[in-house]
């Protein structure tokens, strides 16, 4: 009370070099105060203490911990103005109404598309893209409803869909990645400009990242890029950006000796699905420290493009890149609460590691059934 201090976590142990008829044990004590008094409370604890050490502690930028905290990440970003950008208008629609055969372009935009989707897209979105068809209402005539395919990614990988007004800022929308929710705009491109638009409209997300978002291997991806995002600076924000922009949205991959296109940019736009697979763009080997760095279009199709040899080998080489993001914890998804755990401490890592010794102890009492 005296200082105001306020005690967020305490642990006690042994003495490392116990003194004859002094404690023997050592405290830990991990408070906030403020600075102002800060050397009265050393002093004061200094005099019931022997040797007393104090070390500040480095402040991160808020991010949210729970899965209802992402209501406070509705920062929008806008890059259209309608009066300003008549090239490419937009119709707002409100979701739930679609007419059961949409006046604007969904039609255009699906039949052109699905033909070019099994020379252009890679394999796991053919085969999401088919279940969606069969499962989730994807047809031509039918603009799905983000309720029908909310629940079909839930149930393939855990990703939800959550509607949202606009372009959302890097920050906010990276952070939702990582508690497996997708940010889902509402409004579709005009019928006028039916190939392209300048924001994310319901094109883009339906068509381009839902499918992928049903493959478990590219939903940890970007998982990972969302987890890698918490608490990060303002400076490595950018660059995870510009990583999930030259990967999530205009990415490319090997498959049986040919190039395919994962990237939602790219398999929401016919024209630069045709353009990433011609002979015009420079395509480099995936490197996420040159990607995070690679200048981007977001008017014009892209100029560079950067191509994985799996999900597995990018997923692999963008947790090595997170690792090296300077932040003072870690962090780790709890999909039972749909909390974020910040392993900051030793408490924290031995209470994660409890959890892997009961998911271990369930997979060995699993092999030793079938074997």
């Amino acid at each position: 009370r005296t200082f105001e201090a306020q005690i967020h976590h305490l642990e006690t142990r042994p003495a490392q070099r116990p003194r004859a008829g002094g404690p023997h044990l050592e405290y830990f004590v991990r408070c906030e105060v403020p600075s102002a008094d800060l050397p009265a409370l050393l002093s004061s604890v200094r005099r019931v203490a022997e040797d007393v050490r104090g070390a500040g502690e480095n402040k991160v930028l808020w991010f949210p911990r729970k899965v209802s905290e992402l209501d406070k990440c509705h920062h929008l970003v806008t890059k259209f103005d309608p009066d300003l950008d008549l090239d490419h208008p937009v119709s707002w629609c409100p979701w739930a109404s679609w007419p059961p055969v949409s006046p604007f372009s969904w039609k255009e935009v699906y039949t052109t598309l699905k033909g070019l989707y099994i020379t252009h897209a890679c394999r796991e979105y053919l085969e999401a893209f088919q279940l969606l068809e069969r499962f989730s209402g994807y047809r031509e005539d039918n603009i799905p409803q983000l309720e029908d395919v909310s629940r079909f990614l839930k149930e393939r990988t855990g990703f939800q869909l959550r509607p949202v007004a606009g372009l959302l800022s890097a920050r906010d929308f990276l952070a939702s990645l990582a508690f497996r929710v997708f940010q889902c705009t509402q409004y579709i491109r005009h019928a006028s400009s039916p190939m392209h638009s300048p924001e994310p409209d319901c094109c883009h997300e339906l068509l381009g990242h839902v499918p992928m978002l049903a493959d478990r291997t590219f939903a940890q991806f970007s998982q990972d890029i969302g987890l890698a995002s918490l608490g990060a600076s303002d400076e490595e924000i950018e660059k995870l950006s510009t990583l999930y922009w030259f990967t999530v949205e205009f990415g490319l991959c090997k498959q049986n000796g040919e190039v395919k296109a994962y990237g939602a940019g790219l398999l929401s736009s016919y024209g630069e699905l045709l353009h990433s697979l011609s002979e015009e763009p420079e395509i480099r080997a995936f490197d996420p420290d040159a990607a995070a760095v690679q200048p981007y279009q977001d008017q014009t199709y892209q100029s560079v493009y950067f191509v994985s040899e799996s999900f597995s080998d990018a997923k692999d080489k963008l947790r090595n890149y997170a690792s090296r993001i300077q932040r003072p914890f870690s962090v780790k998804f709890d999909p039972y609460t749909l909390a974020i755990d910040v392993l900051d401490s030793p408490h924290a890592i031995r209470r994660s590691l409890e959890g892997v010794q009961e998911e271990l102890h369930t997979l060995a009492h699993a092999l030793s059934a079938i074997s």
